[in-house]
Formats: C-alpha cells, sequence, structure tokens
C-alpha cells in the first residue's frame, strides 16, 4: 500500500465563474484590494492578497447557485513533488480524478480530483504562495 502524503499546506484557493466577469474582478481588485497576479487573458485573472489565491473565470451562463458559481477549491502544498504523490495516493483510493498533473505555464503544478459530494478539488504547488503557510 502506498503511503500517505505530506499534509496538506491549507486552503488557499477558490475559483469562481463569474457572469459579470468586469464586475466581480473589480469588485475584488478594486474594493477588496486584492493584486492581480496572473491574467493569462480576457476570461481569466488570478488575484492574491499575498497569502492565497482568488481565481476568476468568465462564464455566459447565468450561475443559479453557489455550486455553478464555484469552479473548484484548491489545496496548496508546499512541494512540487508532493502534487505527485497526492495524486498516486487518492488514485490508490479510488479516488475521480477530473485532469491528472500539469505542469501550468507559471510554474505552477496541479490536478484535479472530485470529492464525495462531486465539488472539484485542485491540488496545487503554487511557487508564490509555497512554504508560507510553515
Amino acid at each position: 500500500m502506498n503511503e500517505k502524503p505530506s499534509r496538506l499546506a491549507g486552503l488557499h484557493h477558490v475559483a469562481l465563474n463569474a457572469k459579470n466577469y468586469v464586475a466581480t474582478r473589480e469588485f475584488y481588485v478594486q474594493l477588496l484590494g486584492f493584486e492581480v497576479e496572473w491574467e493569462p487573458d480576457d476570461d481569466n485573472v488570478y488575484l492574491t492578497s499575498g497569502t492565497d489565491n482568488l481565481a476568476i473565470h468568465r462564464t455566459s451562463d447565468e450561475p443559479t447557485n453557489v455550486a455553478e458559481r464555484l469552479d473548484h477549491i484548491g489545496m496548496l502544498v508546499d512541494e512540487i513533488s508532493d502534487v505527485d504523490r497526492w495524486y498516486d495516493h487518492l488514485v490508490a483510493h479510488d479516488i475521480e480524478i477530473v485532469a491528472p498533473p500539469r505542469t501550468h505555464r507559471d510554474g505552477a503544478r496541479s490536478f484535479y480530483c472530485k470529492d464525495p459530494n462531486g465539488t472539484v478539488v485542485q491540488v496545487i504547488f503554487h511557487p508564490p504562495l509555497a512554504n508560507k503557510t510553515s
């Protein structure tokens, strides 16, 4: 049986689907003071307060409840290799995988799975946040 990976470093990432993308982005940046960490295109922005990450994804559908507005939750790990250890651990426990591990353009590495209620969970190594929780 495989060994359980290092503990998760915490919940520091939430991703929202937003039909009113511009106003939502403005709310978090202008009113709440988040900084833009990365804006890969006109439909996605990644914000931070310095110790967390909030992603906003443009959607054309009007979310009718919180479950539709929440895209996924992100669980932070402190080492890039922890992503693959967590992936192997969850696969060994028959957890549904949505997307296997991959390294992103910004140096982050992650994979997506579903919890028992169907909520999408991302396990992510995110360089600007790594090792800030210790």
